[in-house]
Order: structure tokens, then sequence, then C-alpha cells
């Protein structure tokens, strides 16, 4: 699962992104990752594990509940049960 994330920028700055994956790992547990920054620009990856797919899904959806809060915009979804 993925879901991409876009800000538009204030005045000269290039539009910030935030983008959440949802994968598997190697172990049978879930990975989320997070990326942020600003497009063209430097960008910060952050990992979470998971035991199961549940809590990385409710992890997945808040984080997305968030960015929304903060102003960002869903501008593109992939997989299969993506929140929308």
């Amino acid at each position: 699962m993925r879901l991409f994330l876009q800000q538009h920028p204030d005045g000269h700055d290039a539009p910030r992104f935030v983008q959440l994956m949802l994968q598997p790992d190697l172990l049978g547990g879930w990975e989320l990752v997070r990326e942020t920054g600003q497009i063209g620009g430097r960008s910060t990856v952050r990992r979470e594990q998971f035991l199961d797919q549940a809590s990385a899904v409710s992890a997945l959806e808040r984080s997305r509940d968030q960015q929304l809060k903060r102003g960002f915009q869903l501008t593109f979804a992939q997989g299969t049960g993506a929140p929308k």
C-alpha cells in the first residue's frame, strides 16, 4: 500500500511531500516507511516495524490523518484496500 501526500508551496519554496508505504518484511511482520521532504530536494526516511498488518494499517491511517490536518492533500493512493 502506498500513499503520496503533497502540500502547496508558500512563496518560492518547493512543495513538501509525505510518502507512506506499507510492506511486508521477511519475518512475517509489517513495515511502515515514511518519507518526507521537499520535491527535488533532500528527504528523510523513517521505518517502523509491526507484528501484524492491522496495527500497521492503523498506524498508516493515523499518520495520514495527521498530515491531512497539517494541510497536505492526498494526491496518489495505490494498493489493495488503500484508505481514501
